[in-house]
């Protein structure tokens, strides 16, 4: 067994970025060194001062410290780190580009009233969701010692409990169909029509590279994953690891 400081370290870099500043913002303000009302999406502050930060700052705060909260930092360490390891062709990259698209069009589709959330995390962490279930859509996953099926079907299982235990539906809502967009975009359309239209900008490839974050990309012409996923049930083969 390895320690928490090991577990820690061992883990991918974007992955523990974000879990980490959705700790830390979550501490601060149980520690009273901020209100909430000066980090959340809105979009009239935004605009009429100029308060950009908003834009981001609401990614990161996934509520007070509660159950709840600890649910979302535990699918962040399980999701968003086995997308991290597993199907990206290069992990860092890749996957830090599809964390920045699932975050634009997330404040894309807010800007629309009926879609309007102040803080777009938890939409955030169920676009790991979502898009881990169409990776791994074979796993079997035990809800809560209620249930137990296939991952294709846990976004929805999620958001059937968050929607009975009295939990806002448009925070899981927009976290789906940001990740379908963007699997859509990356897997099922290429799949279709031998078209890519969405890879990932050589911009974040440097980014990376600069910070020397990740795994590096590769220098030689590796054969990515076969990509079957345009059944319902077959998704890139990866073995799921625990």
């Amino acid at each position: 067994m390895s320690s928490p400081a090991e577990y820690y370290h061992s883990l991918p870099p974007v992955s523990k970025a974000y879990g980490t500043l959705c700790l830390l913002f979550t501490a601060a303000y149980q520690l009273g060194v901020f209100d909430v009302v000066h980090i959340a999406l809105i979009y009239k502050l935004v605009f009429s001062r100029f308060q950009v930060w908003r834009l981001i700052t609401n990614f990161f705060f996934l509520g007070k410290f509660s159950i709840n909260f600890g649910i979302r930092l535990l699918m962040i360490a399980r999701y968003g780190v086995q997308l991290e390891k597993g199907p990206f062709d290069r992990p860092t990259a890749d996957f830090l580009w599809m964390m920045i698209f699932g975050a634009f069009s997330m404040l894309v589709l807010a800007a629309i009233p009926i879609f309007w959330t102040p803080f777009l995390g938890i939409s955030l962490v169920f676009m790991l969701v979502y898009v881990w279930s169409r990776e791994f859509p074979n796993a079997q996953i035990n809800i809560y010692g209620l249930m137990t099926l296939k991952a294709f079907y846990l976004p929805w299982a999620m958001l059937a409990l968050d929607v009975i235990f009295g939990s806002p539906l448009m925070p899981d809502l927009l976290g789906i169909i940001a990740g379908h967009l963007y699997y859509f975009l990356t897997v099922l359309h290429p799949l279709a029509t031998g078209k890519t239209l969405l890879n990932t900008p050589r911009w974040v490839h440097k980014l990376v590279a600069r910070w020397r974050i990740g795994a590096p990309a590769p220098t030689n012409n590796r054969v990515q994953p076969e990509r079957t996923t345009g059944v319902a049930f077959r998704g890139r083969s990866y073995r799921l690891s625990d």
